[in-house]
């Protein structure tokens, strides 16, 4: 008799929900376990074979701890917010709220066909109004609070307001301002919009102006990887860079506890080693360079003061603020035409980029210590975010300047003596110095600490801690996403009183971007114009769900608080957590980063919200590619693409029969490929 293995699987499944079997409650008086996966997108048709390799590790695990005696807590629901799910809705011309809901319906019953031991009573997802009004309301504690450096925790805003009406903010930099300085008295002085723009600059989350990808023939913002050479993956359009008013969380302030919290957390060496570097925190200086023939100077950060005497020349990023005045006139065309080049590219393809490029502004700066005249550079190899946006190169110590001196046949200046052969730069710190002036004759790393002795005593530098992590990206002009409980009125954000939460997403039937790159919300008028005020149009990333869903999990009925204390006590941290390294330097840093901010302000017991972490790799596979020549619709083969300028399009593998194309799947498979045509070595298509 043939084993009915489908109807074993059919008839214990529906056994085991009508039994409850897999529920659990929050039971102090049983040891617990938490085992957690990564919920899935629902972005696509189904689940893809990557996500039961983890699943059904996990729930192995969560059995066996259950036979042991565990009350373990192992749920499920779904990341169903954020850009994948938006995509996935315009490519296939239905509503995200429609095509959501199908889609989760058919991951639902794929999972419940393998048969998962998970606790469905407590599903979430995170585009249901239920959930998001909570994280409105954590986003609305983060908009209130501060980091203070001196506590090394996040505050209330309302504590910062007394410091500046009794001290002003000497003792308290401003990170969003380095510059700002000012006393109680002067405090005293500003209206409030002044006040409430200094304000912004100290919030945990908090406005400000920062760079995108626009597009202008389809209208809306690019995600770095929707942009390939400066044009659009979709119908290869021209892509440039602008500026536009973002929300950022300012994980920075919480770098330095982050690298300690790895230290008390399971992760694998190379996970750990993942963010470590992604945060990358230096020592070093900062120096200032006066320009030469005025009074501005342009600061550049350095780890490695000690080469001072070998600096050839600065290089400036594109955006650094100064750009407009150092560029002179017998420099103009040169130097706009490569800022225009730049202004195309996205900052992924910069810092992936091996070609050397640039150009020479026409002005000089002057050496700190001897007043030489150094040339002063823009390319695109450094950018704006990382440090103060300008360097000093020193060719003879550094690869990429060595290259780039070489590129533009700029002198280069041996400090280290034998240790530079004039065909590759030396980085060792072990050198004796030689054509350092007050530095000749030191080994490298003793010089260290004299050079900047010597800054600060001249006044023209100091030493500085820098990471190279920046502050978190958390809007989007997008659609499906969390709506802000924000309201602007004369330039002031106000936040909504928790009682107005949640602040729902309006239906929206046509996915149009807003005017001058606003969000799709902003084509609402009737949701926008609010209470004598306009609401942020802008909606929350993916991610935003997705930092706090594990303390969802421990109390998802609850409608008086994200997670009641007493449920967030019991669970406590995530014991096992399982998914995939891709995440890494994102969702897993946005979690512990949202997860001290709450410990901070008394919301949760724990600091970290992994206690062991387990990356179940990946699935290996084909992958296919077509080849558009820029600018057109014109794709080539493989063999012609060397002679043309062309783009990478990754193929459905379903359109491909070995390595040959079905040029007509091709064409109907989205709209901006109809028009596709194909040339060989044979002939055009």
């Amino acid at each position: 008799m043939e084993y009915q293995f489908r109807d074993i699987e059919r008839k214990w499944q529906k056994s085991w929900k009508d039994l409850g079997t897999y529920q659990v409650t929050n039971d102090p008086g049983r040891p617990k376990c938490y085992v957690l996966d990564m919920f899935p997108y629902p972005s696509g048709a189904g689940l893809h074979v990557g996500h039961p390799l983890g699943y059904i590790a996990s729930d192995i695990y969560s059995r066996f701890k259950r036979l042991k005696g565990f009350n373990v807590l192992h749920p499920m629901g779904y990341d169903s917010f954020g850009l994948p799910a938006e995509q996935y809705a315009i490519e296939h011309g239905i509503p995200p709220a429609v095509s959501t809901e199908n889609n989760i319906r058919n991951f639902r019953a794929q999972l419940d066909r393998i048969g998962f031991c998970y606790d469905w009573s407590r599903e979430v997802r995170t585009s249901d109004a239920s959930y998001y009004k909570w994280t409105q309301w954590i986003f609305l504690e983060l908009f209130d609070s501060w980091f203070d450096r001196h506590a090394g925790k996040a505050r209330r805003v309302s504590a910062l307001t007394d410091i500046f009406e009794q001290d002003g903010n000497a003792a308290h930099p401003c990170p969003g301002d380095r510059s700002l300085r000012f006393s109680a008295a002067e405090w005293q002085t500003y209206d409030e919009r002044r006040r409430q723009d200094i304000l912004m600059d100290y919030r945990l989350a908090y406005c400000g102006h920062g760079e995108v990808n626009w597009c202008e023939a389809l209208g809306t913002v690019l995600a770095n990887d929707e942009v390939i050479n400066g044009v659009s993956e979709r119908g290869g359009h021209p892509v440039v860079r602008k500026k536009l008013r973002q929300w950022y969380l300012r994980i920075t302030e919480y770098a330095d506890r982050l690298l300690e919290g790895l230290h008390t957390v399971e992760f694998s060496d190379s996970m750990k080693d993942m963010q470590t570097n992604w945060i990358g925190k230096s020592f070093g200086a900062e120096i200032d360079f006066k320009l030469q023939g005025g009074d501005a100077h342009i600061r550049v950060y350095t780890t490695r003061p000690d080469t001072i005497f070998g600096v050839d020349f600065l290089v400036v990023a594109p955006e650094h603020p100064l750009v407009p005045y150092l560029i002179t006139d017998g420099q103009r065309t040169e130097a706009d035409a490569y800022l225009e080049y730049v202004n195309s590219r996205s900052e992924r393809e910069r810092m992936a980029e091996k070609k050397i490029s640039g150009a020479f502004t026409g002005s000089h700066c002057l050496h700190p210590f001897t007043g030489r005249p150094i040339p002063v550079w823009i390319s695109e190899y450094v950018l704006a975010g990382y440090g103060t946006g300008a360097i000093m190169a020193v060719p003879c110590g550094d690869e990429r300047d060595h290259r780039f001196a070489l590129h533009f046949g700029l002198p280069i200046t041996n400090i280290i003596g034998s240790h530079y052969d004039g065909v590759e730069a030396n980085p060792t710190k072990d050198a004796i110095l030689h054509q350092s002036d007050f530095l000749d004759g030191l080994v490298m790393r003793d010089a260290m600490a004299v050079v900047l002795d010597r800054l600060e005593v001249t006044g023209s530098g100091k030493r500085q801690v820098n990471y190279k992590m920046r502050d978190a990206a958390f809007s989007r002009q997008r659609y499906w996403g969390e709506p802000f409980p924000i309201v602007w009125k004369d330039g002031i954000a106000v936040p909504l009183p928790a009682d107005q939460l949640p602040v729902e997403l309006p239906p929206l039937e046509e996915l149009h971007p807003g005017p001058g790159g606003e969000g799709p919300l902003a084509n609402l008028p009737d949701w926008k114009h609010f209470h004598g005020g306009v609401r942020e149009v802008n909606t929350m990333p993916g991610y935003a769900g997705s930092s706090w869903y594990f303390l969802r999990y421990m109390d998802p009925g609850n409608d008086q608080a994200f997670c009641s204390r007493s449920a967030s006590d019991y669970w406590g941290q995530v014991d096992i957590y399982v998914g995939g390294t891709e995440h890494a330097v994102g969702h897993l840093l946005y979690s512990r980063m949202w997860t001290k901010a709450m410990y901070d302000l008394g919301h949760i017991g724990f600091d970290e919200p992994f206690r062991r972490l387990v990356n179940q790799g990946k699935i290996g596979g084909d992958s296919r590619i077509a080849y558009r020549i820029r600018g057109t619709h014109q794709f080539v083969s493989a063999g012609l693409k060397d002679a043309y300028e062309t783009d990478e399009i990754h193929v459905d593998v379903s359109m491909v029969d070995g390595v040959v194309l079905d040029t007509e799947a091709f064409r109907n498979w989205r709209p901006d490929l109809h028009e596709a045509t194909f040339l060989d070595r044979k002939s055009t298509v």
